[in-house]
């Protein structure tokens, strides 16, 4: 029995999977165990869209997990990600009197008011700091900076409410608590990126199952975030149109499908074979590929802001089970005129494992690794221990609420990657609405405590003492 390791969990379009992993002391992850569910019938572009299904397949990675380590699991890591995560640009400004210094808790009130706007359908999920304008000047830290107008630039990443709700939902349902759960984009980030792709401009392209993400770092800062509800799944698809079944298709796109041919290179006689049975021609096959694939990467291409087309430095970066695709770098280099491009087959952190999942560093298992390296709480339970009537032990229940009595303030989550849980945020809430009753009873206090002092206050009440003495004198 393991009594200190981390459980990650990812909640994928074509599986749920769940990996425990102990942290070494020279900062290396030995994999533990890895356990898989179909998600195909519960989970479509990365959103929950059955939750009954999903809470079934997370109670059994659960306990396939502790069957594999002999001890309960207490808690979990979590990535959020998939359909409809998008960022938008928001500005908030605060006038301060002439040579106002600068201070933390200015900075502080501007994440507030950010982190309290409202979307239509969308929650905030994370807030990414871009810069600080001090009156004319920008900023990465502005604290100790005399000013009269400070304004902060935010990028806040947005996600809809539904999608939020359901997946605390199945959590909450199938009696597993969080332990924090993270923007699966922004971990992936920190466990393929390098310092140096970050800082002089990079792309990172996930390519997925059902979608595809687009990062955009520059100077060490995320500038861009979109899912495109796009990704190598669209290809097999394609691919069945030439009347196949899927299964045909996929073993087509995996054993022949290339992101990118020259022309020249083509064969217009060569026919490829679907079964034993039936074939079709290579030239036809080779265009409805690198059809869906110029679409994909023109949709990621349109994603990347125009202010940082030209401050690639660091190219783009690829990964996701898409990436193996043949010749997809090739592809993204003509499309996007990016000469510099990278896949990820694996994350940076060193990873201990014997799993052919994990061994075969083929970039599929990269944002679930990303997550158990941002694990930093042990999440192991009791051990699993047998009575003499084959009782197991009970599990003690913990929940999420439990774990996260007391929210973080705003700026220790900001631009981490950190989404507050759903008990979390209405705690926070919560407590947002009690501070600004508080205050709103104190300002009324000082205004009402404004006029007992007012002029024409203290003259009626000097007068009203008059008249009470004027007719206590008469009596």
């Amino acid at each position: 029995m393991t009594k200190d390791f981390i459980v990650a969990i990812e909640l994928g379009s074509s599986k749920l999977t769940g990996i425990a992993g102990t942290k070494n002391l020279d900062g290396s992850i030995t994999v533990l165990s890895i356990v898989k569910e179909d998600s195909a019938s519960c989970i479509r572009k990365g959103v929950v869209y059955n939750i009954d299904k999903t809470v079934q397949a997370l109670t059994s990675i659960v306990n396939k997990l502790e069957t594999n380590l002999k001890t309960k699991i207490a808690k979990v890591y979590v990535g959020v990600g998939g359909q409809s995560i998008r960022s938008v640009r928001n500005v908030i400004v605060k006038d301060l009197p002439a040579d106002t210094l600068v201070t933390q808790n200015m900075v502080n009130e501007l994440m507030d008011a950010n982190r309290t706007m409202t979307y239509l359908d969308q929650e905030i999920l994370d807030a990414a700091t871009q810069e600080y304008k001090v009156d004319n000047q920008f900023q990465l830290d502005p604290v100790g900076i005399q000013c009269s107008r400070l304004e902060g630039n935010f990028l806040n990443i947005l996600w809809r409410k539904a999608f939020y709700r359901n997946l605390n939902k199945c959590f909450d349902n199938a009696g597993i608590a969080i332990a924090e759960m993270y923007l699966a984009p922004l971990a992936l980030a920190d466990s393929v990126l390098t310092e140096a792709e970050r800082r002089s401009g990079c792309v990172l392209v996930d390519l997925g199952a059902d979608t595809t993400t687009v990062s955009v770092y520059a100077k060490n800062i995320l500038r861009h975030l979109a899912v495109i509800p796009l990704g190598s799944n669209n290809i097999t698809k394609d691919i069945a149109s030439l009347q196949m079944e899927e299964q045909d298709a996929e073993n087509m796109k995996l054993k022949y499908a290339c992101a990118f041919t020259d022309n020249d290179d083509i064969d217009n006689t060569q026919m490829l074979p679907i079964d034993a049975e039936r074939t079709v021609e290579s030239r036809k096959f080779i265009e409805i590929v690198e059809g869906r694939v110029q679409e994909i990467i023109e949709n990621v291409w349109y994603q990347v802001p125009n202010e940082y087309v030209d401050k690639l430095l660091g190219g783009i970066i690829l990964t996701g089970g898409g990436s193996n695709l043949k010749d997809i770098e090739r592809a993204l280099a003509k499309f996007t005129h990016i000469e510099k491009v990278r896949t990820a087959k694996f994350v940076t952190p060193t990873i201990n494992s014997n799993s052919e999942d994990i061994t075969a560093h083929d970039a599929t298992m990269n944002t679930l690794l990303g997550l158990l390296v941002k694990g930093d709480e042990n999440c192991a339970g009791d051990e699993i221990t047998n009575d003499l009537f084959g009782e197991t032990t009970p599990k003690t229940t913990v929940t999420t609420a439990d774990l996260h009595k007391t929210p973080r303030p705003i700026n220790e989550t900001t631009g981490r990657g950190v989404v507050q849980t759903e008990a979390e945020k209405l705690k926070a809430e919560e407590e947002l609405r009690k501070k600004r009753e508080a205050e709103e009873a104190a300002l009324a206090e000082k205004e009402a405590e404004l006029r007992r002092n007012s002029f024409f206050n203290k003259t009626f009440r000097k007068l009203k003492e008059f008249g009470e003495k004027m007719i206590k004198e008469e009596e």
